[in-house]
């Protein structure tokens, strides 16, 4: 068995080159896969490997203080879901372009998953806001939420602009495992929103803690798995190889899907 982690934290890192060396050799050394990508304004993994071999590399981080205690979300898979090890020396660990929204010095509060389920079973009045590219959204997401419709994480701040909805509403918004609205959420506080919540750990965390109640389909992950399920299970969902985009069941057995060749998506282009 397999177990998949990931985390992040946003922490001053004067070393990053220096980690980035000391981190590749351990994973290497532990058999690992997966991606670490260090910055100095923080740290954000996601690797897979034997149980022993995720003990020892928990305990590699926490011998540097400013790393303890990482909220970590984990999983199970029956095989390896990452291709290789990367360890990348990066500007920011989520990119968003704007210099000036550091997460370190402040971001907005959080809402626990079981808080969030219990405003929905209440049909509490707020605004639930997904920050997740367009294809993610595609495979999944809460009830009622907000789709922004964008691309990259980059459009997120003009995307907001363009929300037509009262700025002193609550709004709680949600990513897969919390690190785009750590950003997020302070962009939209300089836009004026007077009650930005972010969900504690994203969708990884609420599946974790509350399983599928408010949830349609399934969510995308950045692995093999392509999405796990309510569960944290691997899901249906495939990922055409030609434009990478996810596949629900129903555009597989799509008369305009052909493996290694083209689907909905890439027909036009590829056809």
């Amino acid at each position: 068995m397999i177990v998949n982690i990931a985390g992040y934290r946003f922490v001053d890192l004067h070393d990053p080159e220096e980690m980035k060396v000391r981190f590749l050799e351990e994973c290497l050394d532990l058999e690992l896969k997966g991606t670490v990508l260090l910055s100095y304004n923080g740290i954000n993994f996601y690797v897979a490997g034997l149980q022993k071999s995720i003990d020892e590399f928990v305990k590699f981080i926490e011998y540097d203080e400013r790393l303890l205690d990482i909220p970590l979300k984990k999983s199970y898979t029956e095989y390896q879901p990452y291709r290789r090890m990367i360890v990348k020396k990066k500007k920011e660990i989520i990119s968003l372009g704007l210099s000036d929204v550091r997460p370190i010095e402040h971001t907005s509060p959080s809402i626990s998953p079981t808080n969030l389920k219990q405003w929905l079973n209440e049909n509490k009045d707020f605004i639930l806001l997904d920050t997740r590219n367009d294809y993610e959204l595609r495979v999944g997401s809460f009830e009622k939420a907000i789709d922004l419709n964008i691309k990259t994480f980059r459009g997120f701040p003009d995307a907001i602009k363009g929300l037509d909805v009262d700025k002193t509403k609550t709004v709680v918004m949600f990513c897969t495992g919390g690190i785009r609205c750590e950003k997020a959420s302070v962009v939209m506080e300089n836009e004026g929103w007077e009650n930005v919540l972010q969900l504690e750990g994203g969708i990884l965390n609420y599946f974790q803690e509350c399983g599928g109640k408010h949830w349609d389909g399934d969510c995308f992950v950045f692995d093999q798995r392509v999405a796990v399920n309510p569960n944290l299970e691997e899901s249906e969902i495939e990922m055409c190889f030609i434009c990478r985009e996810p596949l629900t069941l129903e555009e597989q057995d799509s008369e305009e899907y052909v493996i290694m060749k083209y689907c909905p998506y890439c027909i036009n282009e590829n056809k």
